[in-house]
């Protein structure tokens, strides 16, 4: 497949190591809805076990990044866990002939299928992980839960931990999430909810889990009072 027909690698910062085999990277999304060009960051996170790599909420990197990613190992695995990502799963998918993980339901572009459907209690791509599904969601949206460093949840468009404009949004997309009250720790999106139809008892769930990290695909890592943080928003979003 030409280069062309791949979602574009747009700018990024560098692949950071937050906790041991577990890594990071912010970089760039720009989609376009309602005739409005919108641009902010979005994260990846890539998990390393022995020599296999698997990559959650693709951000497709550079040449550079892509020297540094190959350096850590060998890309096994693309992990989709949420509805309205997954345009950089096929770059990656056909550059090294990786497993593509996914919910059932799931429509992926440049008519990949998923090689591995991912259940609650199945196989997972590494160990110490387990899936958290949103069962009351019209669009499929899960949660990776890594039972290592105390508990860390990595998440979709689920739960975002955007506390400030940083440099991978447009000054326009900055002024309008902000203006629509898109920022916050652990911030549960009104659109996303609406968007899924989601209704409480997942969160009632999700609270019984064991964590104090999240790694979102949009915001800051949160680390250390992730669970405080998460539990105080869902009081307010659902009084519960």
């Amino acid at each position: 497949m030409s280069q062309s027909q791949y979602a574009p690698a747009w700018e990024h910062g560098d692949l950071k190591e937050i906790f041991p085999n577990i890594f990071f990277v912010m970089g760039t999304n720009i989609t376009f809805h309602e005739g409005h060009e919108l641009q902010h960051s979005c994260n990846m996170v890539v998990v390393k076990n022995a020599h296999e790599l698997t990559l959650i909420n693709t951000v497709r990197l550079n040449e550079q990044g892509l020297a540094l990613l190959d350096n850590l190992g060998q890309v096994t695995n693309v992990v989709r866990i949420g509805a309205f990502h997954g345009r950089h799963d096929p770059f990656y998918l056909d550059r090294y002939q990786a497993k593509l993980w996914a919910l059932k339901g799931m429509k992926h572009q440049n008519e990949k299928s998923a090689t591995v459907e991912l259940v609650v209690n199945g196989k997972m791509p590494f160990p110490d992980c387990s899936l958290f599904v949103f069962e009351s969601a019209t669009q499929p949206e899960a949660i990776l839960h890594i039972n290592r460093e105390g508990g860390i949840l990595i998440t979709c468009d689920s739960i975002k931990n955007w506390n400030f404009i940083d440099k991978f949004f447009s000054e326009e997309t900055g002024k309008l999430y902000t203006n629509l009250g898109f920022l916050g720790e652990a911030a549960i999106s009104k659109i996303w909810q609406q968007a899924c139809n989601i209704q409480a008892q997942d969160f009632a769930r999700l609270k019984s889990l064991t964590f104090k990290h999240l790694l979102s695909a949009h915001g800051e890592p949160l680390l250390n009072h992730a669970y405080e943080k998460l539990t105080s928003t869902i009081e307010q979003e659902f009084g519960i």
